[in-house]
């Protein structure tokens, strides 16, 4: 389909390059252009293009979609029903138990009720790590959500062997569906099976991603157990040969945060999950000093428990003041920068993290006529310390309009989703709700 965005505003993330008033066209799902209003197009003069839509921008602000880059979407059902617990209660007590008795067509639904929430947020792509990442491909297919799915292998479900089949099947297509490998955390596996992963991991010249050092506990228990920290515990066994990285990352030692500096390891930081699970703040402003990547997750529904980038973009860059007692510490520009273009390279998804000619059209549309955008003066910085779920007008991926004004073109009836959702969570519980 060939769209046509004017009159629009655009923040295209490239370096160096303010927001301008321009023209953006879309063509079979990459962008053919991007433009100024006081710059013509290559080929001015000749015919006008033929539109299957044009769309009036009405001066608000086109830019990349936001990169959610750790999340579990199935985890939907546990939503405000496992909460103000501490970590390990709250997987034990709580999660392990309800996640026993979900089935691969249960998780099919509740991915699709997250998806709903990602498009809301103007998230564009996601790294899920789930129980049936089948299941979770399939929901993100039938709703047009990008998506990398990652491993959460672990000592009591799947294996190398489905992992290294997973990663062959999905990595097949140039789609939507991409495949990383990856494993829940170092205490819920065994040295073996990390070592298997390690060996995958050689085989493939593949990047490896998990849960790393999220909680004072997890790194006390894992330097009682192998006489490492967890970081360097991995890389021992050489999980980190060829890249990747760890979603949490609060309790880096000096060692490891040279580490993630020398593989080029990607911290993905989770700061709302941390603060609700009371697990600490990550150093992110300190990690960027360094010349670690950053990149920007919500974590699941059961831990935020909302899937929302604003949010998110808001407490990195004051969690980051607050811990630093300096205001100058995480500047909100650099920290739209994780929300997007970093989290795309997070992700492998080089193709999807500026607006620029051949990228993948994956963007968003942003209301700057509500009151907590006006007056117009620093958009970017808005957008990370005002902006939220409320101004996102639409969200494209892969050139398609999913969400818009409200409304869902995905192909759903949301009211009998949000009713089937109801009746899984009803049945776990065994209440008939």
């Amino acid at each position: 389909m060939n769209i046509r965005f004017f009159n629009a505003r655009i923040l295209t993330m490239e370096e160096g390059r303010d927001v301008f008033r321009g023209e953006l066209w879309v063509k079979d799902g990459r962008i053919e252009r991007v433009f100024s209003e006081n710059d013509a197009p290559d080929g001015a003069g000749g015919p006008s293009p033929r539109w299957d839509k044009e769309v009036d921008c009405e001066d608000n602000l086109l830019m990349p979609g936001f990169k959610d880059a750790h999340t579990h979407s199935g985890m939907t059902f546990l939503r405000s029903m496992a909460d103000d617990l501490p970590l390990q209660e709250w997987l034990a007590g709580k999660v392990f138990p309800l996640e026993a008795r979900l089935t691969g067509d249960d998780i099919y639904y509740l991915a699709k009720l997250a998806v709903l929430e990602y498009l809301t947020s103007g998230i564009t792509s996601i790294i899920d790590m789930y129980l049936d990442p089948a299941a979770t491909a399939q929901a993100c297919l039938d709703m047009g959500m990008r998506c990398v799915l990652v491993s959460g292998l672990n000592s009591f479900t799947s294996s190398v062997q489905q992992m290294e089949s997973e990663y062959k099947r999905w990595n097949q297509k140039d789609g939507l569906i991409h495949y990383c490998l990856g494993f829940h955390a170092p205490y819920t596996c065994s040295r073996e099976l990390l070592a298997e992963v390690a060996d995958l991991s050689w085989r493939l010249h593949a990047p490896v991603y998990t849960h790393l050092s999220e909680t004072e506990k997890e790194v006390e228990d894992i330097k009682r157990q192998y006489g490492l920290t967890p970081g360097l515990f991995l890389d021992s066994l050489g999980l980190f040969r060829y890249g990747g990285g760890g979603y949490h990352c609060v309790y880096l030692t000096e060692e490891e945060k040279e580490l993630f500096r020398k593989r080029g390891l990607y911290v993905i930081t989770n700061p709302a999950s941390n603060l609700k699970l009371a697990s600490g703040i990550a150093p992110v402003a300190e990690y960027d000093r360094r010349g670690i990547p950053v990149a920007i997750g919500t974590d699941g529904p059961a831990s935020n428990n909302c899937l929302d980038m604003f949010r998110e973009m808001f407490l990195v860059t004051a969690l980051s003041k607050l811990q630093e007692m300096d205001a100058s510490s995480m500047d909100a520009g650099r920290v739209l920068y994780f929300a997007t273009v970093q989290g795309a390279h997070a992700m492998g998804l080089w193709d999807c993290d500026l607006l620029s000619a051949g990228k993948r059209a994956d963007l968003v549309l942003i209301d700057l006529k509500q009151p907590n955008m006006q007056p117009i003066h620093n958009i970017p910085k808005n957008l990370v310390y005002s902006g939220s779920k409320a101004n996102v007008l639409m969200t494209m991926i892969d050139g398609k309009i999913l969400y818009w004004k409200g409304d869902f073109r995905v192909g759903e009836d949301v009211g009998r989703l949000y009713a089937k959702c109801q009746g899984i969570v009803g049945r776990l519980l065994g209440d008939g709700r």
